[in-house]
């Protein structure tokens, strides 16, 4: 009765195998981008990450009930040892939790700034060409007061 199940032995190793790959996603380098499109990718990984994340979830539940079941059965040593293993796993799972919450947040956030950056660059490009095609203009002769006028107001 103190021995867990072969099911729980199962969940843990695959919870356990999930949580090292997920952590090693989360942990490269934090690299600057400046292009939208893989900054969206790296946007929907995160997000389906996320989605991995409450999926496991259904194991990481099983589990902990399946200690919590084993602690009332068996003997204080066998039970702590599984408790002790539970905890441990739990910790990192909430750290992975809270790590892939703020980087999906922080991602978005850029992801908004380079996308208001960009639309604010295209603005100034079409502006400056703008003022080109005005400062090749031909001048006015210098008795056409109307026209200078005119100029100086575009100006």
């Amino acid at each position: 009765d103190s021995l867990p199940p072969a099911r729980y032995t199962e969940t843990l190793s695959t919870l356990l195998v999930w949580i090292q790959q997920a952590e090693s996603k989360l942990s490269g380098p934090q690299v600057a981008v400046a292009e939208y499109e893989i900054m969206e990718q790296r946007l929907r990984e995160l997000k389906a990450l996320q989605s991995s994340l409450q999926e496991q979830q259904k194991g990481l539940s099983y589990v902990s009930s399946t200690v919590e079941a084993m602690g009332r059965k068996g003997p204080a040593e066998v039970s702590q040892r599984y408790r002790a293993e539970l905890e441990l796993m739990l910790s990192r799972w909430k750290r992975l939790s809270a790590q892939l919450g703020e980087q999906n947040q922080k991602l978005e956030e850029l992801l908004s700034k380079l996308q208001r950056f960009q639309n604010d660059s295209k603005t100034l490009k079409k502006w400056m060409a703008e003022v080109e095609v005005f400062l090749k203009e031909e001048w006015p002769a210098l008795g056409d007061s109307e026209a200078l006028e005119k100029q100086l107001d575009q100006c």
